[in-house]
């Protein structure tokens, strides 16, 4: 029998749908859906799709993912959390008509960098390597061959307890779609952010 890279994962807020198919798995999300706590908006949704499982400790994870942005924050890629108001997720996130590399750090507040990806590509792999008190954040695109750092950012060291996975949004609409082609789990890769 053929092991998915998915199996086992569990979703916090099921997607309204979810398959996989060719060994991808497709998302299509629910109706605005999103994570997000205070910061500007003062909303605090908790509703967006989050497939994971826990891990304690140190790690790196990776997954490669495209998707039909078409309205303003459709999003996708990798989440971090601990529970409602400490995570972190980062991904592709559709403003200003654009595709854009977001980061959003919560801890209890939401804080939230972007910048936009000015080439072409199709395919978008992301990597966040826990390291104590850090968040190593990197991206590559099908155009690129190498990893480029996103953000360095602070994750309490005393919350060794998380759960860990691919995420997905559409904070204005319903029926965002997504396909996630990998997920991988394992010890950090490395300390080096150079």
């Amino acid at each position: 029998m053929r092991h998915s890279p998915f199996d086992g994962l569990t979703w916090l807020n099921p997607p309204a749908e979810s398959r996989i198919r060719d060994d991808h798995l497709h998302i299509r999300t629910g109706l605005k859906t999103d994570f997000w706590q205070r910061t500007y908006y003062g909303f605090q949704p908790d509703s967006g799709h989050f497939l994971h499982r826990p891990w304690s400790g140190d790690f790196t994870l990776e997954t490669t993912f495209v998707g039909r942005y078409e309205t303003l924050y459709d999003q996708a890629g990798l989440m971090v959390r601990h529970d409602e108001t400490t995570w972190m997720k980062c991904g592709i996130e559709l403003t200003d008509g654009a595709k854009h590399f977001s980061v959003v750090a919560t801890r209890g507040h939401s804080d939230w960098s972007a910048f936009r990806i000015d080439h072409d590509f199709e395919a978008m792999s992301v990597r966040v390597t826990r390291n104590g008190d850090a968040l190593f954040i990197q991206y590559r695109t099908d155009a690129m061959a190498d990893w480029r750092m996103a953000r360095l950012a602070y994750f309490p060291p005393a919350l060794s307890d998380v759960s860990v996975g691919i995420m997905a949004c559409s904070p204005q609409r319903e029926g965002f779609e997504a396909a996630f082609t990998d997920f991988r789990l394992g010890p950090p890769a490395s300390r080096d952010i150079h």
